[in-house]
């Protein structure tokens, strides 16, 4: 048995290698290698995938999230409402833009922004929201929906982790990213959908939101050397786009991928005592960007580190709240604020999970994280 990884994406490219190359090879002859035809392409081809108008792409997710603000016209002291839980981008930028970061706690079933707190977090300084799909399933976004049209405030999705879900209703299916005044993902290479360096995107059907977008993305031009906005240098190169544009073909499989190994890890789980498995929103298909137990009774890190001698990597997202952050401590976040967030920082764990990983590979890994909890 191979060496196992939390992500294999070189077992990834090999299957599709061939189309990959062809893609790569071909940019390389065009030398178009910035703003080249495979970008639009790609961004076309997403954009029909998403059932959205307009997909614009940069350079990288967190560009994504910012760049969304700045279209918005977001001002300094402006708050933005997020969740606490959640990687440290979707904050980031919320305090680049000189805006007012409000963490909000999450709900401890699915880690996303817990809603009722939310609507509590609003002040008249309240000008958006950017809910977290983490780890691959929606946050409450019909709620969310409801609340933000109720205080007029804006819906900035963070969807870098769940790319190609599906947001499920009464009346219709939208993927997520999509159901939002804007949407934002990554291409990160670990990603559902990664390319093979820095990458990320945009989405919206408000045309003139996405006429300003894809005037920041390229420095405030929508002519060249004419300067409409203040505007950053934040471009999806071609390559990446080559890249992007096989992979999406695949993107279905991929999940679909994913949700299967998810399924048996959640047999075998499912009946032990010290783990809880992961949760779903009925609302929303899981594409597992992470498959993440909530740990009881058991010393975590001894866990991880007893998987780590059977040669099983297991991460932790997230070990510090961004409420406990030393960047962050300006804004005076109060730690009883969030009960939630610094319980699942302390039990959760993550197990490898991706397109390719094989039952054999599974069964040792769960075979052992059996073992490890009876020695923690």
């Amino acid at each position: 048995m191979a060496k196992i990884q939390m992500v294999d994406l070189k077992s990834q490219y090999q299957k599709i290698k061939q189309e990959i190359d062809n893609e790569i090879f071909a940019v390389i002859n065009s030398s178009k290698f910035i703003n080249g035809p495979v970008v639009k392409e790609f961004q076309d081809d997403l954009a029909n995938y998403l059932n959205t108008k307009h997909v614009i792409t940069c350079a990288n997710g967190t560009d994504a999230l910012q760049i969304s603000m700045m279209a918005l016209g977001l001002k300094p002291g402006d708050e933005v409402i997020t969740s606490d839980f959640t990687f440290v981008a979707t904050v980031e930028v919320i305090a680049l833009l000189g805006l007012i970061p409000v963490l909000v706690d999450v709900d401890p079933k699915t880690f996303t922004i817990d809603t009722e707190k939310l609507e509590k977090a609003i002040t008249p300084k309240t000008k958006a929201i950017v809910p977290v799909h983490l780890f691959g399933q929606a946050a409450n976004i019909s709620t969310i929906q409801k609340i933000a049209k109720k205080h007029s405030l804006f819906i900035i999705e963070d969807n870098a982790q769940a790319i190609g879900a599906d947001y499920i209703t009464e009346s219709k299916k939208q993927k997520l990213g999509t159901l939002g005044d804007i949407g934002c993902t990554s291409f990160f290479p670990s990603k559902n959908l990664g390319c093979f360096g820095d990458g990320g995107a945009i989405f919206t059907s408000n045309d003139e939101l996405a006429d300003k977008i894809k005037s920041i993305v390229n420095h405030g031009m929508r002519v060249r050397y004419y300067h409409d906005h203040i505007g950053v240098n934040s471009r999806l190169d071609s390559l990446q786009a080559a890249i992007l544009k096989i992979k999406l073909k695949y993107l279905d499989e991929y999940n679909n991928a994913r949700q299967t190994a998810a399924a048996y890890y959640d047999t075998s789980f499912k009946d032990c005592e010290k783990l809880i498995i992961p949760s779903r929103n009925k609302q929303s298909s899981h594409v597992f960007h992470q498959y993440t137990l909530k740990t009881q009774n058991v010393n975590r890190n001894n866990l991880i580190e007893y998987l780590k001698s059977k040669d099983i990597p297991a991460m932790i997202y997230y070990p510090v709240p961004l409420h406990q952050q030393k960047a962050y401590t300006k804004y005076n976040f109060n730690n009883s604020d969030f009960p939630v967030t610094n319980k699942l920082s302390k039990i959760v764990v993550s197990l490898p999970i991706h397109t390719e990983l094989k039952k054999e590979e599974q069964d040792y890994i769960i075979e052992n994280v059996i073992k490890g909890l009876d020695k923690c």
